[in-house]
């Protein structure tokens, strides 16, 4: 009888996170600009900075700076698209349907959890356009790496939903979290080491590149595509191992902290 009762919790929360996931991929469907801007991003992102800064300045790095840059590239844009679509949850707060699914006997773990899957539909077609522009500049990766970075990218997607949950529990105005999110995904990209290599960073600007989640998420996508290669050591910071329990340990902290914020916000309402 007990058993039955655990059973049925679990399937009703698995069905509450496909339920919010479906319906984020359904309401990006209808929205034809939002899916555009995701394809137009890569462009700007890798086609305007990444080209000039691989025209101009990776001359003498000792490493394939082309490679760096797409590997670096497609994380940085998992990484903006998935918390960019985490402010519908703002958007959701504004239109009373946070209310209605937190009075409904489920988890507030599983409706983030849907949200953040969800979110992850609009960063793979921002994959997609990634590496067609680095098609476009001649930049490819062989097949078995672009592979294992599939795999790690609903990691990376998870990452960065629970990132943007961190902040998106505290606010109510969607244009305000637009804003935020805007902002740290800029900061990351230019901290974290997608397009200009942080290995010798110091002082502060190493303190912030440590604390931001994508710095572990990119260097252990470089660890596992230039895994056995002679540029391993000229790219990679960390050894993948440290990376992975970095990514979790603050993805499960921001998780529980984004979550916490979220609940209590609909509550005090």
């Amino acid at each position: 009888m007990v058993s039955g009762r655990k059973h049925s919790k679990f399937f009703r929360e698995v069905n509450t996170v496909i339920a919010i996931m479906a319906r984020d991929i359904t309401l990006s469907l209808k929205s034809p600009s939002s899916l555009f801007v995701s394809l137009i991003m890569p462009i700007i992102m890798m086609g305007m900075i990444g080209g000039n800064l691989m025209e101009n300045m990776s001359g003498g790095l000792g490493f394939d700076f082309g490679g760096f840059m797409l590997v670096g590239m497609i994380i940085n844009m998992l990484f903006m698209t998935s918390a960019m679509n985490m402010t519908s949850l703002v958007e959701d707060h504004g239109t009373d349907f946070t209310q209605e699914m937190l009075v409904s006997p489920v988890s507030r773990v599983s409706i983030v959890f849907g949200k953040i899957l969800g979110s992850m539909f609009g960063a793979v077609i921002a994959l997609a356009g990634t590496l067609i522009v680095g098609l476009f500049m001649g930049i490819m990766l062989p097949l078995p790496q672009l592979m294992w970075l599939l795999l790690l990218s609903p990691l990376m997607c998870v990452a960065s939903g629970a990132f943007a949950m961190l902040f998106i529990g505290l606010i109510k105005s969607t244009k305000v979290a637009n804003m935020l999110v805007s902002v740290l995904a800029m900061c990351q990209m230019f901290l974290s080491g997608a397009v200009i290599p942080i290995n010798n960073s110091s002082g502060i600007l190493m303190v912030l590149s440590r604390i931001m989640p994508m710095t572990y998420c990119i260097d252990l996508a470089r660890a596992v595509t230039n895994w056995g290669t002679s540029e391993y050591n000229s790219v990679v910071m960390f050894n993948p191992f440290v990376n992975f329990i970095a990514i979790a340990v603050l993805t499960m902290v921001f998780l529980l902290i984004g979550t916490w914020c979220f609940a209590k916000s609909e509550k005090n309402r």
